[in-house]
């Protein structure tokens, strides 16, 4: 099936005072088929790298790092670290209303792959609703509109803007509430179309993302929902770990990534052919990206686990002693190096030393070298010894 045969219909909506609100791909189907392409491939050789060995230690990894880059998209206020330790509290732990943003996102990132695996699955209302109670989960306080899971309905008087300036103009989404509950239906109806249809998840996921933005269907949390739904998408199509990364991908394009919501918009306003190319190449770009990265990620981590089982070996067998299996784990610990001076002002390694001379530490320092447990850079650095200097 040709995925672009249809790829300049337009869904029209007639609202109640909105006026017409009208869905469409609105794509360049050569530029997008490159990428869509690039990215499938991607994918591909991601699937059938051994992620079994380290599944559990990406998962952890990614899980904080989406749950940061959404939240600090939204101004959440925690450092990639403060959202690690918050992650791992439990709810009667959580002290504040920063670690209760955190602890929210996860919820709804749990939440959103839990529903879509199940068979045949697409987004509903209830889902978004969902999504949106979880994220807003005990932050009632935020703002007296916002409850947890109810659309907005703007009262008279009160007038939603959304966007400034620095990303392209300010929009006046929906206003009215039945308007908004009809849209947000469309739209997800329309995608359940899109996927009968055969349109790909990488398609239909950052359209529902740019129509749910347009819609702003909450009063605030908009952005951490439509993330999460547009990661739930993708989930539901078999990719396991980019569609959560993504956000971290988003947060590093933050200028971009705001002002094309803009852009599409104005371009759909003057009826270009292909309104809405823009935002999702930047999406499909934005995945490959991210899936390299997980797939070097893998490589790397496999790298590790092969690297301490050799560690291990090397101890058990004799060929190494307790002294220099801890300054191998110490340098692992570090990342990808650390200085001959900070080791040695290490306590443990003092203690280690403290009865021994200074041609024990060269000799110690010297086997493991020679081992290639560690290597030595110009500047004196130790680094774990699976890492090419000469390739840096």
């Amino acid at each position: 099936m040709d995925i672009f045969s249809d790829i300049d219909a337009i869904k029209r909506i007639e609202t109640y005072q909105f006026g017409v609100f009208k869905f469409q791909q609105g794509l360049d189907a050569a530029a997008i088929d490159v990428l869509l392409q690039r990215v499938q491939d991607a994918q591909h050789r991601f699937r059938v790298s051994p992620l079994a060995a380290v599944a559990v230690q990406l998962e952890k990894e990614v899980i904080v790092s989406s749950v940061f880059g959404t939240n600090t998209i939204e101004g959440g206020e925690l450092s990639e670290e403060e959202t690690k330790q918050a992650l791992l509290l439990s709810p009667e732990q959580i002290q504040n209303t920063q670690q209760q943003r955190v602890f929210n996102i996860k919820n709804a990132y749990d939440y959103i792959r839990e529903v879509s695996t199940k068979t045949a699955w697409q987004p509903t209302l209830e889902n978004v609703l969902e999504v949106h109670r979880l994220i807003y989960h005990d932050l009632e306080g935020e703002d007296g509109q916002n409850m947890p899971g109810a659309l907005r309905s703007n009262p008279d008087g009160v007038v939603t803007r959304v966007g400034n300036s620095e990303h392209g103009g300010i929009y006046k989404p929906p206003q009215n509430g039945a308007d908004i509950r009809l849209l947000l239906e469309s739209l997800l109806n329309w995608n359940a179309e899109l996927a009968k249809e055969g349109v790909p998840a990488l398609i239909r996921a950052p359209l529902v993302h740019l129509y749910f933005e347009l819609i702003h269907p909450f009063w605030d949390g908009n952005g951490r929902v439509g993330r999460v739904l547009e990661a739930g998408i993708l989930y539901a199509d078999g990719f396991r770990y980019a569609p959560f990364a993504q956000a971290h991908y988003y947060l590093q394009h933050i200028h971009q990534y705001f002002a094309l919501f803009n852009h599409c918009r104005k371009a759909a306003t003057k009826k270009h052919a292909f309104a809405n190319s823009d935002f999702v190449a930047f999406f499909l770009e934005g995945m490959l990206t991210t899936i390299n990265d997980l797939h070097d990620r893998v490589n790397r981590m496999v790298q590790v686990v092969l690297f301490e089982t050799h560690l291990k070996h090397c101890r058990d067998d004799k060929m190494i002693n307790d002294r220099q299996y801890a300054i191998v784990n110490e340098v692992l610990r570090q990342g990808e190096s650390v200085t001959m001076a900070e080791l040695q002002k290490a306590p443990w390694y003092q203690a280690l030393y403290s009865k021994l001379t200074s041609k024990t530490r060269s000799r110690d320092l010297k086997k493991l070298v020679d081992l290639k447990l560690v290597t030595v850079g110009d500047d004196g650095n130790l680094h774990p010894g699976f890492i090419e200097l000469s390739a840096r």
